[in-house]
C-alpha cells in the first residue's frame, strides 16, 4: 500500500468531511467492504482511569441502521489492562481467531465479536485512547495484506477519534453553560426588580386573582394575550407561588426551533438517531423534571410534535428520538401563544384535543392599552432597570412623560415600553428622560411636520349654514389641544382645560373623528436621522 493508494484518500476525504465519528465510519464502510472480508467495524474508547473499555461505534457490513451496541462496557483486570495499553503505545496492528485473540488480549474484544478479528490502536492526541476492532464476515478471514492495509489506516481514523472527541467535549461545554446560564438567570429573577408584577393592584388585578387560584394545582394553564403583554412573567408568578418553586423553570421558545428539530429539542435524541447525534442528549420535558416547562409560541409546534405533546399531558410518558424506551417525567405544563387557538382548531392547523388538554385554565391578560393606569409605575420601573444598565442617573419620568406615555396605542405592550423608556434614557444623555423623542420616530406613525392649526374661538361666524353640534364640539376640543400643545391629562393638559376626565375626552375624541396626532407634533421634536 502506498500513500498514493485509492481508497487511503477516499478515507482521509471522509474524516475531513464529517466531525462526528459515526458518520464517518459509515461513510467508509463502503469503501472499504471492497478491500475487506469486513462483517462489522467498531470503536472501543480505553478508560484507563475507570478499568474498562466502552464502545462507542458500531457499523456493520449489511448497511440500514447502526448495530446495538449490545455488551457496551467491558470490565478488565489491571495487568490486562496495562498489557493493552502497552500493546496501544506500539502502535501494530493485531488478527486472529476471536479465541486466541481474547486469550492475547483479554477484555479487548466485546463478547459479541465472534470469528476472525482484526485490531489497531487508536492513540488520540487528546481524550483516551482508543481501539479499532474489525470482524470478519463469517467464514472469511483476515490476511496478511489486510493487515497492511489497516496499518495505513490508523493514522485517518486517529484524526477522526480525535474530532470526535472534541465534539463530544464542546456538546458537554454547551451543556454546562447552558445549566449554568439557567441557573444564572432564575437567581436574577428571585432577586431583580423584575421579579415583582407591577400592576397585581391594578390592571391585573383579576389576573392575580386567578395566579393565585391555579398555583395550587397542577393544572395546565394556557396564556392568551398579544406580543410582549408580559405572558412569561405570568408563568413564572404562576411557577413560584406552585409547590414546584424549588425546581426548574424552563422556557421554550416554540417558534424558534426549526421543525426538523423540535421533536429532538423537546424529547431528546439517542446517540446515532440521526446524523450529527454524537451522544444522547435530555430534551426539554425531561430537563425540566419535578419543575414546570413553559411553552411559549404553542401554537407554531408541527403536528408531528402536538401529538407528542399530547400524549404526555395524558400520561406523563414520552420516547427519545431513536429511542425505543418509554420515559416517565413530573412535568407541569404553562403554555402561551398570541395566536387564536380556538380558530386554528377549526382550520386543522391545531389539533383540538390538544387544545382541550391545554386549555384546562386560560388566562386572557390584558394589552397594555387597556390598562392604562400601570403604566406610570412601569414606566418608573423600567426608568431604573435603564438607568442601571446604562449607567446614568436614575431618573423617574415627570407628569408630563406619563401624560405623553398614557396617549400612545403601544401595539408592541409591554416590551414596547421597556423599550422606549431605555430609549428615552440614552436621548437624555443622562440629564433626563427623552420620552417625546422616544416616542417621536417614524416607525411609530407620528406627525413630523407641520405644525397644528390655530383656531381662533373668537372669529366671527360666517353667513353660512351653522356647524352642527358635533362640528361645534369637535372645533372647541381641537382648540383645546392647540392650546395644549396636543397634551390631554396633566394640570396643562386639554382635559382640565374643558374641565373633563381624560377618559371622558379621549372617548369623545374618537367618536366625534378629532385626530389628536396632528396636534402632538407641536409638542414632540422631530427625530434625528441616527435613530
Amino acid at each position: 500500500m502506498t500513500s498514493f493508494d485509492p481508497l487511503l484518500l477516499d478515507v482521509w476525504r471522509e474524516v475531513s468531511r464529517h466531525t462526528a465519528l459515526d458518520e464517518s465510519l459509515a461513510r467508509m464502510m463502503s469503501l472499504l467492504v471492497e478491500r475487506l472480508p469486513l462483517g462489522e467495524l467498531m470503536i472501543r474508547a480505553i478508560d484507563a482511569a475507570g478499568g474498562f473499555l466502552e464502545t462507542t461505534v458500531v457499523e456493520s457490513a449489511r448497511g440500514g441502521r447502526p448495530a446495538p451496541l449490545g455488551d457496551a462496557k467491558t470490565v478488565v483486570a489491571a495487568s490486562d489492562l496495562e498489557r493493552l495499553l502497552e500493546w496501544g503505545r506500539l502502535g501494530e496492528p493485531a488478527m486472529g481467531d476471536d479465541r486466541a485473540f481474547r486469550k492475547r488480549f483479554p477484555g479487548l474484544a466485546p463478547e459479541k465479536a465472534t470469528g476472525h478479528l482484526l485490531a489497531a490502536p487508536l492513540n488520540a492526541a487528546e481524550g483516551e485512547p482508543a481501539v479499532l476492532i474489525l470482524a470478519a464476515d463469517p467464514p472469511r478471514v483476515f490476511e496478511p495484506r489486510h493487515e497492511a492495509l489497516v496499518r495505513a489506516l490508523i493514522d485517518p481514523l486517529t484524526v477522526a477519534v480525535e474530532n470526535d472527541n472534541r465534539l463530544r467535549e464542546l456538546v458537554m461545554l454547551r451543556e454546562a453553560v447552558e445549566a449554568e446560564n439557567r441557573s444564572l438567570r432564575s437567581r436574577l429573577d428571585r432577586n431583580d426588580i423584575s421579579g415583582s408584577i407591577i400592576g397585581a393592584e391594578t390592571g391585573l388585578k383579576e389576573v392575580m386573582e386567578q395566579i393565585d387560584m391555579v398555583s395550587l394545582s397542577d393544572a395546565p394553564v394556557l396564556i392568551l394575550g398579544e406580543t410582549g403583554s408580559g405572558k412569561e412573567v405570568v408563568a413564572r408568578a404562576i411557577h413560584t407561588r406552585s409547590r414546584r418553586s424549588t425546581g426548574p423553570f424552563l422556557r421554550v421558545n416554540c417558534g424558534a426551533i426549526p421543525s426538523e428539530l423540535v421533536d429532538s429539542e423537546l424529547f431528546g435524541h439517542e446517540r446515532g438517531s440521526f446524523t450529527g447525534a454524537v451522544g444522547e442528549r435530555k430534551g426539554w420535558f425531561e430537563r425540566a423534571d419535578g419543575g414546570t416547562l413553559f411553552l411559549d409560541e404553542c401554537g407554531e409546534l408541527p403536528p408531528a410534535a402536538q401529538v407528542r405533546l399530547l400524549r404526555i399531558l395524558q400520561d406523563g410518558q414520552f420516547e427519545r428520538v431513536g429511542g425505543e424506551k418509554a420515559r416517565h417525567v413530573d412535568v407541569r405544563i404553562i403554555a402561551a401563544t398570541h395566536r387564536d387557538l380556538q380558530a386554528m382548531t377549526v382550520d386543522g392547523r391545531f389539533r383540538q384535543d390538544l387544545w382541550y388538554r391545554l386549555a384546562v385554565f386560560p388566562i386572557h391578560l390584558p394589552p397594555l392599552r387597556e390598562r392604562l393606569s400601570d403604566i406610570s409605575a412601569l414606566a418608573a420601573h423600567f426608568a431604573i432597570r435603564a438607568a442601571g444598565r446604562l449607567g446614568v442617573p436614575q431618573l423617574l419620568p415627570t407628569a408630563d412623560d406619563v401624560g405623553l406615555l398614557v396617549q400612545y396605542s403601544w401595539p408592541g405592550n409591554v416590551r414596547e415600553l421597556a423599550a422606549v423608556i431605555e430609549r428615552a434614557a440614552i436621548l437624555g444623555s443622562g440629564t433626563g428622560l427623552d420620552v417625546a423623542r422616544a416616542l417621536g420616530l417614524p416607525a411609530r406613525g407620528l406627525a413630523q411636520s407641520s405644525a397644528p392649526p390655530k383656531l381662533d374661538a373668537a372669529s366671527p361666524v360666517s353667513d353660512g349654514p351653522l356647524p352642527t353640534l358635533d362640528q361645534a364640539a369637535a372645533r372647541h376640543i381641537e382648540l383645546a389641544l392647540s392650546q395644549c400643545g396636543g397634551r390631554i391629562e396633566g394640570p396643562a393638559g386639554a382635559a382640565a382645560r374643558l374641565g373633563v376626565n381624560p377618559h371622558t375626552l379621549r372617548s369623545r375624541m374618537r367618536k366625534l373623528g378629532v385626530d389628536w396626532n396632528k396636534f402632538r407634533a407641536s409638542l414632540v421634536p422631530t427625530p434625528s436621522r441616527g435613530l
